[in-house]
């Protein structure tokens, strides 16, 4: 089905005496509905972003009304046929065949994503459609799941609720279930971000010793917001009690974190990916995990996903893994809905959109 944001009350200005010169307030509403661009939706996205596009006048959209089941890739391909602008998920593929499946006429694809692995940007440059994503609002949702994750990995928490569930809590004992603390600790970061950033801010609180960080060059202005100190890969894998992965999925970063990584870590330190699962080789983390090799890891992404439940990860007790819900917070997602929205509408009008893409 496809809607547009123009109000009835639009059509309400017409007096009676208009409208027997007119065919019918139907007829104009279809007429203006026929010169809309068109936009397709590849989910049924929070409601705020919805209501944006709704209430806007400037388009007629159809979108794939589910939140469960991503939209059949065959129907994407038939629904994108000519249309203007797309805004779609990170469940989407849109590469040089949903492009030629589009047309001429797509200008713009807007994801609701701050990752943006799942687009051909090469592609959308050659076409020269302009691309818009969602940075920024998420940053306090994902650092709040991270630190989560991380205190929920280090102190053992999902296997002490399964033993006071199954009859394992017996008489005190000096060193069962024990775990790693934070204080005097040193917390590496993989990627300074923002994340990265909202991640030690909140992780300070609870007295770590030093923050460390690496990225592809050092970042001084975000450094010095947590007092971080730039170091080389090896040793941040060396240093780090905590180790939190933050950075973007890109050719460079695919599987970085892998045998020789996880070989120069401590065996009491704890791994923390919140980012990209196609950053860690997985065969290498459950080879490390099993070995002892490192303590512990707490995912929320991984390869693929979601991770079959005979993945041998999760035959580990010390490996944590989430379904992906870093930014699963009602204000977060609406958030991100409503930026997805409004950077669709204003690359259709030409407009700078609020976060582009700079292909």
């Amino acid at each position: 089905m496809w809607y547009s944001g123009i109000a009835i009350r639009r059509l309400q200005q017409f007096s009676l005496t208009s409208l027997k010169t007119i065919r019918s307030p139907t007829h104009i509403l279809q007429k203006e509905m026929s010169t809309l661009p068109r936009v397709y939706v590849t989910r049924q996205i929070p409601p705020e972003g919805l209501r944006i596009l709704r209430e806007s006048g400037q388009v007629q959209f159809e979108l794939w009304d589910s939140d469960d089941v991503p939209v059949p890739r065959q129907e994407l391909l038939q629904k994108v046929k000519g249309v203007d602008a797309l805004l779609c998920v990170l469940t989407e593929k849109i590469d040089a065949e949903l492009l030629d499946a589009a047309g001429p006429n797509l200008k713009v694809v807007s994801t609701m994503s701050v990752g943006f692995d799942h687009l051909s940007l090469e592609e959308l440059k050659k076409r020269e459609i302009r691309v818009g994503y969602t940075p920024e609002v998420l940053t306090d949702a994902v650092a709040e799941l991270t630190v989560a994750l991380l205190l929920t990995t280090s102190r053992r928490l999902i296997e002490a609720t399964h033993e006071a569930k199954t009859g394992g809590w017996g008489t005190w004992r000096t060193l069962w279930l024990c775990g790693y603390e934070l204080a005097n600790s040193t917390v590496g970061i993989l990627g300074l971000g923002r994340i990265g950033v909202a991640i030690a801010e909140r992780l300070a609180p609870f007295k770590v010793k030093k923050f460390i960080y690496t990225d592809v060059a050092p970042r001084p202005e975000l450094a010095s917001l947590i007092n971080a100190e730039y170091v080389s890969l090896d040793e941040l894998a060396k240093q780090s009690d905590f180790l939190a992965v933050c950075c973007a999925l890109t050719p460079e970063t695919k599987e970085i974190c892998n045998k020789d990584l996880f070989s120069k870590m401590k065996n009491t330190s704890v791994f923390i990916n919140t980012s990209r699962g196609g950053v860690v080789n997985q065969e290498d983390l459950y080879e490390a995990l099993s070995t002892g090799q490192i303590a512990a890891a707490g995912l929320d992404v991984t390869v693929p996903e979601p991770l079959p439940p005979s993945h041998p990860l999760f035959t580990l007790k010390n490996c944590v893994i989430l379904p992906h819900i870093a930014s699963a917070s009602y204000t977060t997602r609406n958030a991100m809905s409503a930026l997805a929205a409004n950077n669709l509408l204003l690359g259709l009008r030409g407009e700078p959109l609020i976060k582009e893409l700079k292909l």
